[in-house]
């Protein structure tokens, strides 16, 4: 009898555990996501303004060190806390002027918000497909659990994802150079130099 209650007691545990954040990561993702067409459709909102606002939505979504840290990989560790900082800052720059005008150039293609899957208690996928009048594009949200906020540290674009395709440039600069040099060379890259 005991065997059994604890056999169900762990299939309860089992079924209902997953559960106890499921919706939170797709929600946040369709959430964030609809606040970013919202502004893209305002179409009396200066470039500008629709950039500072997408800004804002960006520091919600993301969470820029674990991104940072993960593109970085073992690399990270061989910044200082400073350095560390001021490449999560750089690192923000490059994708904002790398992704910006690709975001700003939505034409009201339909997003779909189709699946969320946990990958563990703390780390979730969301799958979305944008859907274009030729083709549809797949776009994950990789996303892990800080201080009870679901938060995006990686994107998956049509099966590349950010962070290795960003981590393989990097890993080239730091075989070569120190981190203050790979910070100088992303200055200057940031800065369009």
């Amino acid at each position: 009898m005991i065997r059994i209650l604890a056999i169900a007691g762990s299939l309860i545990l089992f079924l209902c555990g997953p559960s106890l954040y499921a919706g939170e990561p797709l929600n946040t993702v369709q959430t964030d996501v609809n606040k970013v067409l919202e502004i893209l459709r305002e179409k009396n909102l200066k470039e500008e303004a629709k950039k500072e606002k997408l800004r804002v939505i960006y520091e919600h979504l993301f969470n820029e060190v674990e991104m940072s840290r993960r593109t970085l990989g073992r690399n990270w560790s061989k910044l200082n806390a400073a350095q560390q900082k001021e490449f999560v800052q750089l690192y923000r720059t490059l994708l904002e002027k790398t992704y910006i005008d690709k975001i700003l150039s939505y034409t009201n293609e339909k997003i779909n918000f189709s699946k969320e899957s946990l990958l563990s208690k703390n780390q979730a996928e969301v799958q979305t497909k944008i859907i274009t009048s030729s083709k549809e594009i797949p776009i994950n949200y990789r996303m892990i659990l800080n201080d009870q906020d679901w938060k995006v540290y990686d994107v998956v674009i049509e099966n590349v994802s950010l962070i290795q395709n960003f981590r393989s440039q990097f890993n080239a600069i730091l075989a070569n150079h120190t981190p203050d040099q790979m910070i100088e060379i992303l200055e200057k890259k940031v800065k369009g130099k």
